[in-house]
C-alpha cells in the first residue's frame, strides 16, 4: 500500500525510513505543541490574551495533523506544517493591541458593545482571510510562478540562509549562545547541565551520522533524553556543592525540564476556540493591513522552505518543483484551516529538513508526522517532557543546518549578478530572524542588479512584478507598522 501511493522504490527509499524520518521531524518540532498556547495565551510574554490554553493546545495538534496528512497525501512531499513560529508573535505582540485599540475606539463611539467580541476572535478572523487568499493565489497558480521566477542561485541561496537560521536557532535553544540586546556571546558556563546534554547529543549525532548510522538523529534525541532524565534525578543526590551550585540550581534543567510520571491523558476541549473567528470586524479598515502582513509572511515563509528543504533533498528537475501547485495548495488549507481550530497562522515547518536529512522523500515521512502529532494530543505529557527542555533537540538543528549550508557551493560565484542577491539571502534570513524577510531581500535585489548590469532578459516578468510589490509592501505597509 505505501509502495503504490508513495512510489517508495521511485524515490530510492522504504518504509522503515521514511516511518523513521517522520518521528525524526516529529520530535524536532515537538516544541510547538508546548510553546504554541503559551504564546498564544500570553503565558510567554506575560500579557493573557484571553485565549484558552487546552483548547490552544489541541487546536494546534489537529491543525498540524490536517494540514501534514494534506501535505502527504496530495503532495507527497516529506514537509509538516504546523503554527508557525514567528507568526505567532507577531499575532500576540502586534495585533492584538492593534485590534483592542480599534474595539475601544468602536466602543467609545458607540458603535460596538463591549462584550461583542475580543482581540484574538478578530485575530484569528484576520489569519483566516490571509489563509483564504492565500489558497486563492495558490488555486490560480501564482505561487508556482513565483517559485519558478527564483534563479538556481537565488534557491540554492534560500536552503543555505536557512541552514544558517535554523542552525543559529539551535545554537540559542542550548544556551550556548546567549543574546544580549543586538549582540550574542558564547555561554560562559560551559560545564552546565544545560550544555553537557547539548554537546552530548551533538557529538553522538554527528558522529552517528560521519559513520551514516540510519536514524541518527532520532538516536541523538533518544539519548540527550536519557541524560537529561539521568541529570535531572542524579544532580541534586551528588553533594550539596554540586547540587546547590548556581549554575545547576539555576539551569534550565532544574527551572524548565518537566519531567512527568505519566504517560497518557485525555486531550483538551477545543470547544473554547472553535470557529470563534470574529469574520466582520477582521474586515475592517484598520485591520487590512495586517492582513496583507500575514499573507506576505506565510508566503514567503512557505516559499523559502519549501525550495530549502527541495535543493537539500534533490527535488528540483529542470529548475522547477515537481507538484508545486499540490504543495503550496496543502499549505494555504493549513493557514485557513488553523485560524478556524483556534491558532495562529499554519505553515509547512523547517524543522521538516531534519526528517529529510534523515532520508526521507516522500509523503509517508509526514504522514508519520502528522499521526505522531495527533497522538500527541493522547501523550501530552511526554511529549511536553521532550518539548519543554530545548537541548535534547537543538543539536539536530544544528546537524541539518550544517547540511544545508552546503548549498552555498552551488550558487553561481562568478557571476556577481546572481551571488550577490544569493549571498543577501544568505545572511539576510539568519540575521533578520525572518525567512519572509530574507527572501524578499533577495526578490528585490535580484532583477535590481541584472537590469543594472545588462543582463534585465534573464529576470522573467514575474520577477519584476515581485521586486515592485515587496518593496511597496516594505514602505507602505511594514515601515508604518513598526
Amino acid at each position: 500500500m505505501f509502495e503504490r501511493i508513495f512510489r517508495l522504490s521511485e524515490n530510492n527509499t522504504t518504509a522503515r525510513r521514511e516511518i523513521l524520518a517522520g518521528a525524526t521531524t516529529f520530535l524536532t518540532m515537538a516544541y510547538i505543541i508546548v510553546v504554541q498556547p503559551m504564546v498564544l495565551t500570553g503565558q510567554l510574554t506575560g500579557k493573557p490574551t484571553g485565549m484558552d490554553f487546552g483548547a490552544v493546545t489541541t487546536a494546534t495538534c489537529l491543525a498540524a495533523f490536517i494540514a501534514t496528512t494534506i501535505m502527504a497525501l496530495y503532495a507527497r512531499y516529506p514537509i509538516a506544517q504546523a503554527p508557525g513560529m514567528g507568526e505567532n508573535f507577531f499575532f500576540v505582540l502586534n495585533l492584538l493591541p492593534a485590534a483592542a485599540g480599534m474595539i475601544a475606539v468602536q466602543v467609545a463611539a458607540g458603535k460596538m458593545a463591549a462584550d461583542s467580541t475580543t482581540p484574538w476572535q478578530i485575530g484569528l478572523g484576520v489569519v483566516f482571510y490571509s489563509g483564504i487568499i492565500f489558497l486563492l493565489l495558490s488555486t490560480l497558480g501564482v505561487r508556482e510562478k513565483i517559485m519558478d521566477a527564483l534563479s538556481p542561485s537565488l534557491r540554492n541561496g534560500v536552503a543555505a540562509g536557512i541552514g544558517l537560521f535554523i542552525a543559529l536557532l539551535g545554537l540559542k535553544m542550548s544556551g550556548l549562545i546567549i543574546a544580549h540586546g543586538d549582540s550574542m556571546t558564547l555561554n560562559p558556563a560551559i560545564l552546565s547541565p544545560d550544555l553537557i546534554v547539548f554537546f552530548c547529543g551533538l557529538t553522538i549525532t554527528a558522529a552517528l551520522h560521519a559513520r551514516r548510522v540510519p536514524g541518527s538523529i532520532f538516536i541523538g534525541i533518544v539519548v540527550a533524553t536519557l541524560l537529561a532524565l539521568a541529570l535531572r534525578y542524579g544532580l541534586p543526590h551528588c553533594g550539596d556543592r554540586i547540587a546547590n551550585a548556581a549554575i545547576v540550581k539555576e539551569s534550565a534543567l532544574m527551572t524548565k525540564f518537566h519531567v512527568t510520571g505519566e504517560l497518557t491523558s485525555a486531550p483538551p476541549s477545543i470547544a473554547p476556540t472553535l470557529f470563534k473567528m470574529d469574520l466582520v470586524n477582521s474586515l475592517s479598515l484598520p485591520m487590512i493591513p495586517y492582513i496583507l502582513i500575514f499573507l506576505f509572511m506565510v508566503l514567503f515563509d512557505t516559499l523559502g522552505t519549501l525550495v530549502g528543504i527541495a535543493e537539500q533533498a534533490g527535488f528540483i528537475k529542470d529548475d522547477k518543483l515537481p507538484r508545486a501547485k499540490e504543495a503550496l495548495t496543502s499549505d494555504a488549507i493549513g493557514a485557513a484551516t488553523g485560524a478556524a481550530l483556534g491558532t495562529s497562522t499554519v505553515t509547512s515547518f523547517i524543522e521538516s529538513a531534519a526528517g529529510v536529512e534523515q532520508g526521507g522523500r516522500t509523503g509517508l515521512t509526514s504522514l508519520t508526522t502528522a499521526v505522531l502529532m495527533l497522538a500527541a494530543l493522547f501523550f501530552a505529557p511526554i511529549i511536553s517532557m521532550v518539548g519543554s527542555y530545548s537541548p535534547i533537540t537543538s543539536p539536530a538543528l544544528v546537524i541539518v543546518g550544517a547540511m544545508m549550508l552546503a548549498n552555498v557551493a552551488k550558487i553561481d560565484w562568478k557571476n556577481y549578478s546572481e551571488c550577490i542577491p544569493a549571498f543577501l539571502v544568505v545572511v539576510g534570513v539568519p540575521m533578520t530572524g525572518s525567512i519572509a524577510d530574507g527572501l524578499a531581500l533577495g526578490f528585490i535585489f535580484h532583477p535590481a542588479i541584472k537590469l543594472l548590469a545588462g543582463q534585465g532578459r534573464e529576470v522573467k516578468f514575474i520577477g519584476y512584478l515581485m521586486a515592485a510589490i515587496l518593496l511597496a509592501y516594505l514602505i507602505f505597509v511594514r515601515m508604518q507598522l513598526k
